[in-house]
């Protein structure tokens, strides 16, 4: 009888096997940060408060964004930012201004700093297209009062920018294209800027 149960084990052993069906895929994961370069332009005197950037629909998933020539979406299972895009993007685009050396200072909310200027900004887009890399920002420019009075719009805009990159290009070379993308839309955004405070 005892024999008969250590038979038995090799046959439930192979029963329970713990070892995948799949093979592992390892995934990639990607840096968004843009940065600016040349030199800074002529300061305005203004503080700029950035708001937290929103996402639009789909632009919350960490995954590389694929939009094929017959409007389907694919989204990468394996090949994704490091952060959520609007995120990372938020933090870019202030590092962006800041490097700038257009305003005296580029606080984040819950600062105590009094700020002339208000930035809104929402991610539309970030995404490989079937002519290639696409980002676009939709932006609404706010002039704060002095003392307890709201805020009024000098400017609501949508900045956007291409790269062209093949859309079967590895996800390495896809991602820096997005990356250039954005950061042609970052530069977009603070000629628009300032062209509106100048104004």
């Amino acid at each position: 009888m005892i024999r008969r149960t250590f038979l038995g084990l090799p046959l439930l052993a192979g029963g329970c096997s713990v070892l995948p069906d799949r093979p592992f895929i390892e995934s990639q994961r990607f840096a968004l940060s843009p940065q600016r370069e040349g030199p800074p332009g002529p300061r305005m005197r203004h503080a700029l408060l950035l708001r937290t950037m929103r996402a639009a629909p789909g632009q919350e998933q960490r995954g590389l964004r694929r939009v094929t020539a017959d409007g389907r979406v694919e989204v990468a299972p394996y090949e994704e930012w490091l952060a959520p895009p609007a995120e990372l993007a938020e933090l870019a685009l202030r590092q962006w201004l800041v490097a700038s050396g257009r305003f005296t200072a580029v606080t984040a909310p819950g600062s105590r700093l009094a700020t002339f200027l208000i930035l809104e900004t929402e991610l539309i887009a970030l995404q490989m297209e079937a002519d290639g890399a696409r980002a676009a920002i939709g932006v609404l420019l706010l002039r704060q009062p002095e003392g307890l009075g709201e805020a009024r719009p000098l400017g609501q805009t949508l900045v956007e920018a291409r790269v062209s990159v093949a859309p079967d290009a590895r996800a390495a070379v896809r991602a820096a294209a997005m990356q250039a993308a954005l950061g042609q839309a970052f530069r977009q955004l603070e000629s628009w800027i300032v062209s509106n405070v100048s104004v």
